[in-house]
């Protein structure tokens, strides 16, 4: 059971990281793109998990 799994998560990953080829021409340099919903939601996470370990080690003392 457990070779299976491995063996299928090795194909699987090389599958998963095939990418479409390039872009069609005009595509030129990287435009500016804001923040979206996902980098705020990681953010959001650290800051409060930055808490929360400040909190703890507060209570300890």
């Amino acid at each position: 059971m457990r070779l299976g799994l491995v063996i299928f998560f090795i194909f699987s990953s090389v599958l998963l990281f095939a990418q479409p080829g390039g872009g069609g021409p005009g595509g030129g340099g990287d435009p500016d793109v804001p923040l979206g919903g996902i980098e705020l939601l990681i953010a959001a996470g650290a800051l409060f998990g930055a808490k929360k370990a400040l909190g703890k080690k507060k209570n300890s003392r």
